[in-house]
């Protein structure tokens, strides 16, 4: 089985390739490159070092949100081209149970968070037993609720994400319960994880075509959320 994996939800930009159960390449570059200028180069060079044709792939798996509105719409928009172009279905994986996969068999719960602004994050708590176990599916909320429950489950945490650096304070004044930060080759966004995701979902028939394929953005954009609040504002005076 010959996955191609995307990841365009955050800052980073991520592409892998999976064949068998083994990552064969991985491209990952965290910094200020807009994707749409990044994504199928990387993919072209990847498939270039790998001397393989992308038509040989048997599925395409796309990090499907929640996370940066432009990046996922690129990374939406680059998945349904290939796949219209290849005729090969895509996966669609939740980026924050991406996030997780990357510390496979990790004890204690695993809390992804992405930086929502406003004082919110999107996030996820997972934990890995005899088989990954979605705790609580990814949402969006405020950072003090999500350390209160965190504090509930009386459990040791890992936290991971670019919301990381931003709730950092919070989290070391709020936690009652043991915490770690996972280090730097793992707490970001990995295509290589899309990809091992997105072979647990083919097997189990979990895709869709090109043309079903749609981000999951949990909520509305900020642009839209100042319209409304302005247009309530206007109504109101």
């Amino acid at each position: 089985m010959r996955i191609l994996g995307i990841e365009s939800s955050s800052m980073t930009a991520s592409v892998a390739l999976m064949d068998s159960g083994i990552t064969m390449a991985e491209y990952t570059v965290n910094f200020k490159k807009t994707h749409s200028q990044t994504l199928l180069p990387m993919i072209h060079q990847m498939v270039s070092l790998l001397e393989i044709e992308l038509s040989t792939i048997d599925a395409i798996a796309v990090s499907g949100g929640p996370g940066s509105f432009t990046g996922l719409r690129i990374g939406s928009a680059t998945a349904k081209g290939l796949g219209f172009a290849l005729n090969k279905p895509l996966i669609h994986i939740p980026t924050l149970d991406a996030t997780a996969y990357n510390l496979f068999g990790a004890s204690g719960l695993i809390c992804p968070i992405m930086d929502a602004r406003r004082n919110q994050v999107y996030t996820g708590i997972y934990r890995f037993e005899r088989e990954f176990e979605v705790v609580m599916e990814q949402a969006a909320m405020e950072i003090g609720e999500l350390l209160s429950r965190l504090n509930a489950c009386g459990e040791r945490v890992i936290f991971l994400g670019d919301g990381v650096p931003v709730y950092e304070d919070r989290i070391r004044e709020q936690m009652v319960q043991p915490f770690d930060f996972a280090p730097a080759n793992d707490n970001r966004q990995r295509a290589a994880s899309v990809a091992a995701l997105g072979a647990v979902y083919y097997t189990a028939g979990k895709f869709e075509t090109a043309a079903e394929h749609k981000p999951d953005y949990l909520r509305k954009s900020q642009a839209e959320r100042e319209r409304e609040e302005k247009e309530h504002m206007q109504k109101n005076t």
